[in-house]
């Protein structure tokens, strides 16, 4: 029998072969690492004793692949046309996805949505190639509190291009009304994790 070469094994190992279930597991311990606890104040004034920096997950390298495999998997099985978000915290994850539904050869079609339109040049607010109307589109962030900050790109896309948004990929849930008030606006919301899978019981 000949003996398998390294190069061999390591093709056994590449991206995509890898089951989902190992990337969830890799991607929870990663997340459990940037999760802070007590009494934090977020940007929009909230007050919430459960605190994620997707940053620290979505822009270091294995951590964006991550996230990406579980993206592309619920693109494909939603039948997702076109993924993006508001800028900055969406950016980092729109782009792996993009990357690695192309080495896939799954068509997907990228955005992201500035918070105000530029005052210069073109002036727009969305950026990326052109969307067709009727695409199935789904936005994307890195946590889920309240929902505002989709909504606001929900509008922007509706109200500038003509899309409607049927999807909202999050990579974790706070579970503090976000997710309710996305869906009674229409919008399917599916979250890679909850709070609840970090902190048992306090989940809804």
């Amino acid at each position: 029998m000949t003996k398998e070469s390294p190069a061999a094994g390591a093709q056994a190992q590449a991206p995509g072969v890898e089951p989902l279930r190992d990337i969830r597991e890799r991607l929870e311990r990663k997340l459990a690492a940037c999760i802070r606890t007590g009494k934090i104040i977020l940007s929009s004034g909230k007050e919430t004793d459960f605190y994620f920096d997707g940053r620290l997950v979505s822009l270091e390298q294995e951590g964006s692949v991550l996230i990406a495999e579980l993206f592309l998997e619920e693109a494909r099985r939603r039948g997702i046309q076109a993924m993006g978000g508001l800028t900055s915290g969406a950016d980092p994850i729109t782009s792996a996805t993009g990357v690695l539904a192309y080495q896939r050869g799954v068509p997907l079609k990228l955005f992201y949505v500035r918070k105000a339109a530029k005052e210069h040049g073109m002036q727009k607010r969305i950026e990326g190639p052109a969307l067709e109307r009727g695409l199935k589109t789904a936005i994307v962030d890195d946590v889920l509190t309240t929902g505002a900050s989709l909504l606001q790109t929900r509008d922007a896309l509706r109200d500038e291009a003509g899309v409607k948004v049927t999807d909202a990929f999050i990579i974790i849930d706070r579970e503090e009304g976000g997710r309710e008030r996305l869906e009674a606006e229409g919008i399917a919301v599916t979250p890679l994790f909850r709070r609840r899978d970090f902190m048992p019981g306090t989940g809804k």
